[in-house]
């Protein structure tokens, strides 16, 4: 399965199943679980979330520089100058963030659809693969990381303002910028705490498989 292609559809219902034996569910099951994994967390879909983030982050660059002119007396030049960059960071911000939540939804589609095919049946031996732990850290690094420098942004850049030196529009850009990598780092880090704790259900036999 093409992990650019449409998800595959969900198990069938009880009536419908016809596996000729267990071996041969096991092996449907494990190729389903091993895409969607592939999906969630692979390297694509780590590119593809920060370059996301940093769109986020260059819409929110062009609508700073624009705030960060506004000032002095009118001049209709610059007053063109900022229509035109607020205009332009709004409508990056926007497509990236649109796009980000789609994917946000489509990753709590591809969760559900991981959590009904491992209901099938429970193999914690060859389920193991699916832990991801090498994809799992990547999205963990990058998500603290995002997490720390955001968090210190938001709170350095108005503890460290001087009046006279800083405006009040670059204070409010230097928070929204740390706001933003703040919760980016919060959503990727879920992603990749969620999947573990999933993975981590899956090889516990004493739990079974995971029910959500």
């Amino acid at each position: 399965m093409s992990r650019r292609g449409p998800l595959p559809p969900p198990p069938p219902p009880v009536h419908l199943r016809s596996w000729p034996d267990r071996g041969a569910l096991l092996a449907d099951r494990h190729g389903v679980l091993a895409d969607l994994g592939r999906r969630s967390l692979g390297a694509g879909a780590l590119a593809l979330f920060w370059l996301l983030v940093a769109g986020v982050q260059l819409g929110w660059a062009l609508i700073g520089a624009a705030l960060t002119s506004v000032g002095g007396g009118f001049d209709p030049i610059g007053a063109v100058l900022v229509a035109v960059l607020a205009t332009l960071g709004l409508g990056v911000m926007l497509a990236a963030g649109i796009v980000l939540g789609i994917l946000v939804r489509r990753q709590r589609v591809m969760r559900g659809l991981m959590d009904r095919w491992a209901e099938l049946e429970s193999d914690p031996a060859g389920d193991a693969r699916f832990r991801m732990a090498g994809p799992s850290l990547w999205w963990l690094l990058t998500s603290f990381a995002a997490c720390a420098v955001g968090l210190w942004i938001a709170l350095v850049v108005p503890a460290t303002a001087k009046a006279g030196e800083d405006t009040y529009m670059e204070v409010v850009y230097g928070m929204g910028a740390g706001t933003i990598l703040w919760i980016a780092g919060l959503l990727g880090g879920a992603r990749a705490v969620e999947h573990y704790r999933w993975a981590v259900r899956l090889v516990v036999p004493s739990r079974g498989v995971s029910a959500k």
